[in-house]
């Protein structure tokens, strides 16, 4: 029987039949499926959390006590069972936020006894919904870094269409301490994720101003829901199928004897030698040596695995290149990361370590490449190339760096083999399509690129490091529609081994800043053209990315023409940022440095109020102090040598060269933002 608690608006408690509530499990459940897949945790991967999903709605029913309190709705015409729905929506929100607490991944289909799967199970397959496009993976990834309460907020209010009163209110009965935070953070997530459209009634933005104000669901004008949440990316019962790795299975079952009977042997060997000698067996550091340069407990990732896992990175990269199996050079590339004493040439980006911790790392690359053979290993953090040469003199090297955190683009790939004028890369196994362009010539197509069976590109060039910036070249990267559709990027090399994902924001309308986009459209070209330049001074940094932001268009004194205004941020792998603001005149002459600033969110989504100054020379030779900030700038002062106002975000007036006055943009609620 289900009892539903009593509450101001309903009056004595109703007790409903268990059928009812059975009925409604069976007429909603796919509805109730969704609404659980979208709320789980990404790290597992989606064949697990597709059977987490199902698994946790067709356990919904209790075996006996009162059922959770599901609130009966007046207007609801969509359940024919409204308090039994409510009551199995509260359930199984209340599993999901169970699962989500839980530490470590999301339990494997087994039961309370060995040997027993609990439904549902599936063998010998990996199922999965199908992949979505551009918006669906960012609101993938949005819900991906999310708590759990903000991704249930976003469910309830996009998938069941509920008001924000009534979302809180589940929220509240879920077990949610502070609904409003989850319910304000959920919209925040829709608006910055959502579809984007020029339509200002339409898509995510309108659908979230409607969620914020009465009963209103989440939706335009027009009714229609949020898109991206409603497509097929986001429904576990509509499944793709394909097998497990049917070579590994075998494979696996005598490896994991051979391990055991081993594992005997070399425990009684231990122990004879233990007891001959009178002296216990030391488990320190030597041990964990001899372990951390055992070859045989590399890690290896099936090949496949990256287009069936929500976790596009290095850890789904497989084990590529003809010496995969050479044993000795692997138990060598392993003595180099782990051990502190190795001797040869070591170094490591900023923020890398500059040893293992002793877990066995992932083998991404073993093959001879230039004249030298060269193995790339991964252990989660930190990506190490270890290289020595085939023949001849030479040292071995090892260069570490981090690469904590990596996506799609970020880990598209690893530059293996460098000289003074060329890389080669070795791409991830989802780049479809990829060519390299000069970032200088905007207009000039880019050439295609061949690649070996390994992922491993011919000699690309790559931008002078002697400071001659006569073209920089970039490559250009098409990842499989598998992952997601048409998506191209462009990744530039600032002497790292993994080369630097660029991106751009042109001007926009509105207050808020859309999330940067990828920097392969013709106004996008056009815009790096001018600043590519500027990237030579972000070498050696440990750079991630760099993304091109146009926050200002300005007017020039004289009517000579119009300027930009662009801040130019490099996210590095340790978190910290670097921005440069650039001004870029009405001709054609590379951008000029309006300023930097070192380790700030400036021109991030944590810091997307901003203001740069100039001094500028006019055609007829007066010359002008400049400045313009970001949207939310209501007025700039200027004080010192020079003292001047001006109402809205952008200040004109003539000053003496090289004055150096104080520039300070007025925000709203009188808060202030200063120029660099």
């Amino acid at each position: 029987m289900f009892v539903r608690r009593q509450s101001p608006s309903d009056g004595d408690p109703r007790v409903l039949d268990v059928r009812r509530a059975e009925a409604a499990l069976m007429e909603h459940y796919a509805r109730l499926v969704r609404l659980v897949y979208v709320t789980l945790p990404r790290s597992p991967g989606r064949h697990r959390r597709v059977l987490a999903a199902h698994g946790l709605v067709q356990r919904a029913l209790p075996r006996r006590g009162p059922a959770l309190p599901g609130r009966r709705r007046a207007d609801d015409s969509r359940d024919a069972a409204p308090d039994a729905y409510g009551a199995l929506r509260t359930s199984v929100l209340r599993a999901a936020m169970a699962q989500d607490a839980r530490p470590g991944p999301l339990p494997r289909p087994w039961g309370r006894w060995a040997g027993r799967p609990a439904l549902p199970a599936v063998w010998g397959l990996r199922v999965f919904p199908q992949s979505g496009g551009a918006e669906e993976l960012l609101l993938d990834r949005a819900l991906a870094q999310a708590d759990w309460p903000v991704r249930a907020a976003v469910a309830l209010l996009v998938l069941e269409k509920l008001s924000a009163d009534e979302a809180a209110a589940v929220l509240g009965e879920t077990g949610v301490t502070e609904p409003g935070e989850a319910l304000l953070a959920g919209r925040r997530l829709i608006d910055e994720s959502g579809p984007r459209t020029s339509d200002t009634t339409s898509g995510t933005g309108a659908a979230v101003a409607s969620a914020g104000s009465g009963p209103t669901s989440v939706a335009d004008s027009s009714g229609t829901p949020v898109s991206a949440l409603l497509a097929p990316e986001f429904d576990p019962c509509l499944l793709h199928a394909r097998p497990t790795d049917l070579l590994r299975r075998r494979h696996r079952v005598r490896t994991a004897v051979t391990v055991v009977l081993l594992t005997a042997c070399v425990g009684a060997t231990s122990l004879s030698l233990a007891g001959d000698s009178g002296v216990p067996v030391e488990s320190g550091r030597a041990g964990t040596s001899s372990k951390a340069t055992d070859a045989a407990l590399l890690r290896h990732t099936p090949a496949g695995v990256w287009a069936d896992t929500a976790r596009v990175d290095f850890t789904a990269w497989p084990a590529r290149g003809a010496r995969t199996g050479d044993r000795a050079l692997l138990e060598r590339a392993l003595r180099a990361w782990s051990d502190p004493s190795w001797r040869g040439r070591r170094s490591q980006e900023a923020g890398a370590a500059s040893t293992g911790s002793g877990r066995a790392p992932r083998l991404l690359f073993a093959d001879d490449v230039d004249g030298r053979a060269v193995v790339v290993l991964h252990d989660d953090l930190t990506t190490v190339r270890y290289s020595e040469p085939l023949r001849g003199d030479g040292a071995p090297e090892l260069v570490s760096a981090l690469t904590d955190g990596a996506d799609v683009t970020t880990a598209a790939a690893v530059i293996v083999s460098r000289t003074p004028e060329s890389v080669r890369m070795l791409l991830a196994p989802w780049i479809a399509e990829a060519g390299t362009r000069d970032l200088l010539a905007p207009d000039t197509p880019a050439r295609q690129v061949s690649r070996s069976d390994s992922g491993l590109t011919e000699p690309l060039p790559v931008p002078s490091a002697d400071g001659d910036c006569g073209a920089w070249p970039v490559v250009q990267l098409r990842s499989s529609s598998r992952i997601v559709e048409k998506h191209a990027f462009l990744l530039t090399d600032l002497g790292g081994i993994s080369p630097v994902h660029l991106t751009y924001m042109p001007p926009q309308p509105g207050t808020r800043p859309r999330p940067p986009r990828e920097a392969t459209g013709p106004d996008a070209l056009r815009g790096w053209a001018r600043t590519a330049c500027r990237l030579d001074g972000m070498r050696g940094r440990g750079v991630r990315a760099v993304n091109h932001w146009v926050f200002a268009q300005q007017d020039l004194p004289e009517r000579a023409g119009r300027a930009t205004w662009v801040c130019a941020r490099a996210d590095t792998w340790r978190g910290p940022g670097r921005v440069e603001y650039l001004f870029l005149g009405p001709d054609t002459k590379p951008a000029r440095s309006a300023g930097v600033r070192e380790n700030t969110a400036e021109c991030s989504r944590f810091g997307q109020h901003v203001l740069a100054d100039v001094g500028w020379r006019a055609p007829s030779g007066s010359s002008y102090l400049l400045a313009a900030g970001s949207r939310s700038v209501g007025g700039i002062k200027a004080s010192g040598p020079l003292r001047a106002e001006a109402d809205g975000r952008y200040l004109a007036v003539r000053a003496p060269r090289n004055t150096d006055a104080e520039v300070v943009g007025q925000l709203p609620e009188r808060a202030e933002v200063r120029a660099p």
